[in-house]
């Protein structure tokens, strides 16, 4: 290129910008810094205008009233406060209760019979000289609290090898575990109740023996030097985290704790092996042990008289419930399902599951608030966190971890957080959880019923690929969607496995359908 095209031609002038040597201006000055952006309006600019270009509309004269603003209903809206919809489910939900009830009574006649109540509960009428095995076999349990403390005492003066402890305790757990089906099998006058509270009272005390010898083991190694971790480690799970102030209520409130204790009074391993130790923790409404367990001032009359009233309404009311309603749409629901018509038992299934949802809702409110509390008021136990607001989960592994606080604790202090300091992945621990609930259930089921199936079991293992299922929904849609899946897994399922276990109860007991 000559001289005289870079200092007269108009293609020179034209290429010029466009030439790699060419200076830009930049946003620190140097040769090789980026060149400057445009930059967007910042967001408290965009406030500004937007309120310029309202205060301008408002002075015009045709007195404008419109702004920008979303629908309610709308997911953009941020809109929470649906009380009313609330209340207008409610009242729709009684309504609805309220005209199958009649209709109930009108087809069936009054079927509520309190005599009855005894009877069932008791296995037959009341005889002078009764023996009463299930309040026997109850205390017969005690037996298995008094090894498990022997067996710490020979451990903590080192009369025994840890490993022989270990296979003591097993020995001891497994045995409280086959006593129902023992009883079963050689007792034969025991009523399904009683079956049902011997059940519960194995598992309940093999969980809490189980936490008794684990946290034993933890003060030894303590003691010793061996232990590298600390066994309280799961602050992050959701069961630690605390309410709000202003969710508590005053009357339901435990009392304000009483002043720390002193350290010279905090109770110590080995002086933690006594009876008088063993029987609060026993007794205690958890399955957690501890050495020092946090207590509440004082007894607080009123609570426990409110306590023990909601314990009598409603138990009544859930026979009652139970008797005029349950009873006979189970026994309906028998031969569509056995007939596998599917609109049939689907009809069935729907009729069931509002009186048996009902009925679970109840039984939550009277065990893990009112029996609890009354048992936790009594033993002036100062955690009183049972459960917490399960019914906003928006999946499946929210609810199981919020709905039953004394099994989640228990399950990731002995169960998953021990697995994964081994070395295994979260989802083989928590597979191994899943595993230990759905084998439970189905042993609170086998004993009393006199017959093994798989439908708890399977239940409970399903709810694996439902939480995955609910996790998608919650992160990629919405978490109200995931709430009413959750929800509807409540209330269709239960109502599914009592139709199974009464038609396979039905055909192992009496050889043919009776409906």
């Amino acid at each position: 290129m000559t001289a005289g095209q870079q200092k007269g031609s108009p293609r020179a002038a034209t290429v010029r910008p466009k030439t790699a040597a060419a200076p830009q201006k930049t946003s620190g000055g140097g040769q090789g810094a980026r060149p400057r952006l445009r930059r967007t309006i910042s967001v408290g600019r965009a406030e500004d205008i937007s309120q310029t270009e309202q205060r301008i509309r408002r002075n015009q004269p045709d007195e404008p009233i419109h702004k920008n603003c979303d629908s309610l209903l709308s997911w953009r809206a941020e809109f929470t406060e649906y009380s009313g919809f609330v209340n207008w489910g409610f009242t729709l939900l009684f309504l609805g209760g309220a005209r199958l009830m009649l209709e109930n009574i009108r087809k069936y006649g009054l079927l509520v019979d309190p005599p009855q109540w005894f009877v069932v509960l008791n296995g037959g009428p009341f005889r002078f000289g009764d023996r009463y095995p299930s309040l026997m076999t109850l205390l017969y349990l005690q037996v298995h609290a008094w090894v498990a403390l022997a067996i710490e005492k020979l451990l903590a003066r080192w009369v025994i090898s840890p490993v022989i402890g270990i296979i003591l305790h097993t020995i001891n757990i497994v045995m409280i575990l086959i006593l129902p089906h023992v009883v079963v099998h050689f007792i034969e006058n025991i009523p399904l109740v009683g079956l049902t509270v011997i059940s519960m009272s194995c598992v309940v005390l093999a969980l809490k023996l189980s936490s008794y010898a684990h946290v034993n083991k933890w003060c030894r190694d303590d003691a010793s030097g061996k232990r590298r971790y600390r066994s309280l480690s799961y602050s992050k799970s959701i069961a630690c985290f605390q309410l709000p102030a202003s969710d508590r209520t005053a009357a339901d409130s435990p009392t304000p704790a009483s002043e720390p204790i002193p350290e010279q009074r905090l109770v110590r391993y080995p002086d933690n092996l006594n009876l008088s130790d063993l029987y609060y923790y026993l007794i205690a409404p958890t399955l957690c042990y501890e050495l020092n367990f946090p207590r509440s001032g004082r007894v607080r009359p009123w609570f426990l008289l409110r306590r023990v009233l909601e314990l009598i309404v409603g138990l009544n009311m859930q026979v009652a419930l139970f008797q005029q309603w349950i009873i006979p749409s189970v026994r309906n629901s028998l031969e569509p399902f056995s007939r596998m018509d599917l609109t049939h038992s689907l009809e069935r299934l729907l009729k069931l599951a509002i009186p048996n949802h009902l009925l679970w809702i109840m039984m939550f409110y009277l065990v893990f608030h009112s029996y609890l509390n009354l048992v936790g008021e009594l033993t002036q136990f100062g955690d009183r966190r049972f459960y917490l607001d399960w019914w906003n989960s928006p999946n499946i592994n929210t609810f199981w971890r919020t709905w039953n606080i004394p099994v989640h604790r228990f399950a990731m202090r002995h169960v998953y957080l021990p697995l994964v300091r081994h070395r295994f992945s979260r989802f083989s621990a928590a597979v191994a959880v899943f595993f230990m609930s759905a084998f439970l259930h189905e042993y609170l089921v086998a004993a009393p019923l006199r017959l093994l199936r798989v439908w708890a079991f399977l239940g409970m293992m399903a709810q694996i690929p439902l939480d995955s299922l609910t996790a998608f929904i919650h992160k990629y849609f919405s978490p109200r969607l995931g709430n009413v899946i959750v929800w509807m897994s409540l209330i269709m399922g239960q109502p599914m496995a009592i139709m199974m276990y009464y038609h396979d109860y039905i055909i192992e007991t009496h050889g043919d359908l009776v409906v």
